[in-house]
């Protein structure tokens, strides 16, 4: 009855916003994987998926890892010890990093802060946003060519997209918004509703429309 970008799109209205055929992308990248779907929607509120791309390795999960790898380097350059041989200290750590990445969608600059991580030693760090964004910028990139291989797929160009529409946790990383604005060309991105509950409040609404629908 329903799919994730066709639950994203109704989340945000986009069926009842248009007179007419419009084209729709939706942006999913969530904990561990990226998808990116081209719907297009008619004047009835129809939708049809046109072509998808994406990658089902890459989400939160790795940008967390590149923090979490920047700071085992850090801590082995002061101390000469190697967390990565203490999962324990390791798992604290992600911890720590994951709390940290979502600090920096609104601060520019975190520390992340462990009590007695290893051997007794308490470990300490600032990341900039900067240095975050650095850490990850092939990942981001990668979005973007998959955002690309989309458009092609659906034999469409980027001024043809009349919505762009954000879906999972990770789209509130201020450079992933950015760099998707930016290409393109500075289109207002569609971000109303909370990125993490898009899919499951507009499959809610489509069921809930389909239920009033039926006879009586």
């Amino acid at each position: 009855m329903n799919n994730e970008p066709t639950a994203a799109a109704i989340a945000y209205g986009v069926d009842n916003r248009f007179n007419g055929k419009k084209n729709v992308l939706i942006f999913d990248l969530g904990g561990g994987t990226f998808d990116v779907s081209l719907l297009t929607i008619d004047g009835e509120g129809k939708f049809e998926v046109k072509a998808v791309a994406g990658d089902t390795h890459l989400g939160g999960e790795d940008f967390d890892n590149r923090m979490v790898n920047y700071c085992v380097d850090d801590f082995k350059k002061k101390w000469n010890k190697d967390l990565r041989g203490n999962q324990r200290a390791l798992g604290r750590l992600k911890v720590g990093c994951e709390k940290a990445k979502r600090i920096l969608s609104y601060d520019t600059q975190v520390s992340v802060e462990l009590d007695v991580l290893l051997d007794g030693i308490d470990f300490s760090m600032k990341i900039t946003r900067a240095k975050f964004e650095e850490l990850n910028m092939s990942f981001f990139a990668e979005c973007i060519k998959q955002v690309e291989k989309c458009l092609v797929d659906a034999n469409l160009n980027k001024g043809s997209v009349d919505e762009v529409i954000l879906v999972g946790g990770s789209t509130r990383i201020q450079k992933v918004r950015s760099m998707l604005q930016e290409f393109f060309d500075g289109k207002e991105l569609c971000k109303q509703i909370n990125p993490d509950e898009a899919v499951a409040y507009g499959g809610g609404n489509y069921g809930f429309q389909f239920w009033v629908r039926l006879p009586r």
